[in-house]
């Protein structure tokens, strides 16, 4: 018997469409909540141009979600930076103003 026959399954719908997947245990409201935005988003790309195809607005959908993704991790990775820069900045600051045998060991 395969790890999927064992595995829970969750249904979830895709633009009207109903979807069986499984899922490890635990996880189905991971997959509702993901498949609940994917589908706000290929709703979004279809009442835009209803004469695409469900597989066209599923694409466009994923290069979407995967673009607003890529900007998150960048604003992440940027805002990290300049907490980094920030504290080097103020360790610098209370280096300066406290008294030589008070400064902290690195």
């Amino acid at each position: 018997m395969s790890d999927d026959a064992s595995r829970p399954t969750a249904e979830i719908t895709l633009l009207g469409r109903h979807y069986v997947f499984a899922c490890n245990p635990g996880e189905e409201h991971k997959l509702d909540r993901a498949a609940r935005y994917l589908d706000r988003a290929m709703l979004g790309i279809h009442s835009q141009n209803t004469l695409l195809g469900s597989e066209r607005v599923a694409l466009m959908a994923a290069l979407n979600i995967a673009h607003e993704l890529l900007e998150v991790l960048e604003e992440r990775r940027s805002g990290e930076q300049e907490l980094n820069r920030l504290s080097e900045q103020l360790e610098r600051a209370l280096a300066n103003t406290l008294p030589p045998d008070r400064v902290p060991a690195e």
